[in-house]
């Protein structure tokens, strides 16, 4: 199978959802209605995990809000009878701009979450990361779905990297994307507030969400119980991490903060794949990464959950196309909902956009089905939208087609 084609890839793909999808989703119309469905279905301490960002929410706030500072300038009687949206990166060919973003414990949210996302991205030709906070092993993903790109938190011991990096490779996967953004513990008083916690704790609370939740509580959690165990952390290091309910996990995930530029280097020598540096926001950073390997960088605040008040990548996307130059892949996430913010990033030179939590919701209230309604409701917007701007590809998008009103 040719990675490189989407069409023979969505064809020869495992079908991303069988039988018939649920009516529930007939009432889904953008990506903005899967949250108001996702906090009906999932227990409030996971909603507010994957809803909530750091301290008052200000960076997750303005990701959404930067969109309304630009508008479009369409342009008339172009002939668009022969639009099409496919995106090259690392000479793989995707049938959209936009692709699913990584996001910790997906498998909590929905019923083997991870291979459900992937498999679906798969089956539809868009790009999809892993995250390296997931429950469910990386090869599993890798033999469900090889165009995975896997995302890594870099553990703080250089033998431990050499090791994971290792067991990335042998599983097969050809992207790796090294996020940097979180050098210690975000404070994420969300997760306190709606019961969350790292290790989760078992109480009278979640216990109570998850009763009068019984969708999720025989479909996603129970059924895993039964079928695979208690969930672990499968991907921290070249060995399998610790449970979710275990004291052990927090240690697993600090310890990041003597990272630096020389560490990336030594990664790069190990790494023979495509190499992605993600949670860049400073156009000097940018710069760094290209000089140290990087075969690309998505810009990112990792969704406004580490430093609060940190800018949206949108707002330095233009500055670091400028000073990369158009072939070099610049990426981004963090905020993206509709049709219209992705061909914005586009304009501005964002040769991807990547998409979080709004898969996750769609996960939660229909498995696969709704992540395939995700990525259909999405294409179209883009689709109907090139068509009012004139364009036929994604390539003929610039900032000329935007105006910036503040």
């Amino acid at each position: 199978m040719n990675a490189a084609d989407p069409a023979a890839l969505s064809r020869t793909s495992p079908l991303a959802a069988e039988g018939k999808p649920p009516r529930a989703l007939e009432k889904i119309l953008s990506l903005h209605d899967f949250e108001a469905a996702a906090r009906r279905v999932l227990p409030r301490p996971i909603f507010g995990y994957v809803s909530g960002a750091a301290e008052d929410n200000r960076t997750r706030d303005d990701n959404r809000d930067v969109f309304d500072d630009y508008r479009f300038v369409t342009r008339v009687l172009r002939n668009v009878s022969a639009r099409e949206q496919t995106v090259e990166v690392f000479g793989q060919r995707f049938c959209a701009p936009f692709g699913i973003a990584p996001m910790g414990i997906n498998a909590i949210s929905g019923y083997r979450g991870d291979i459900v996302l992937a498999r679906s991205a798969q089956a539809a030709g868009i790009a999809s990361i892993m995250s390296g906070s997931s429950l469910i092993r990386l090869e599993d993903v890798a033999a469900a779905a090889p165009a995975t790109w896997f995302q890594v938190y870099l553990p703080g011991d250089a033998e431990r990297r050499a090791a994971l990096i290792g067991r990335v490779a042998q599983a097969g996967y050809r992207t790796l994307v090294v996020t940097v953004d979180i050098p210690v513990w975000a404070n994420r008083e969300n997760n306190v507030r709606s019961g969350f916690s790292t290790p989760l704790r078992p109480s009278l609370r979640l216990a109570w969400d998850g009763l009068t939740r019984p969708r999720w509580l025989f479909g996603t959690f129970a059924r895993t119980l039964l079928k695979h165990g208690m969930p672990h952390f499968e991907n921290s290091y070249a060995t399998r991490g610790a449970p979710i309910v275990s004291s052990s996990v927090t240690r697993d995930f600090t310890a990041r903060d003597h990272l630096s530029w020389d560490d990336l280097r030594v990664i790069r020598r190990q790494w023979q794949g495509n190499l992605v540096i993600k949670g860049i926001l400073s156009v000097d950073d940018a710069v760094a990464a290209r000089e140290h390997g990087a075969d690309g960088v998505i810009l990112s605040n990792h969704g406004g959950r580490q430093l609060d008040a940190a800018t949206s990548p949108m707002r330095v996307l233009r500055a670091a196309v400028q000073t990369l130059g158009p072939d070099y892949p610049v990426m981004i996430d963090s905020g993206f909902r509709r049709g219209s913010d992705v061909l914005k990033a586009i304009a501005l030179g964002a040769r991807m956009v990547f998409i979080g939590r709004p898969y996750n919701y769609a996960l939660a209230v229909a498995g696969a089905h709704g992540v395939a309604h995700a990525t259909r409701l999405l294409r179209e917007e883009v689709d109907r939208n090139m068509a009012m701007l004139g364009v036929n590809a994604c390539g003929e998008l610039g900032p000329d087609a935007l105006i910036r009103i503040r």
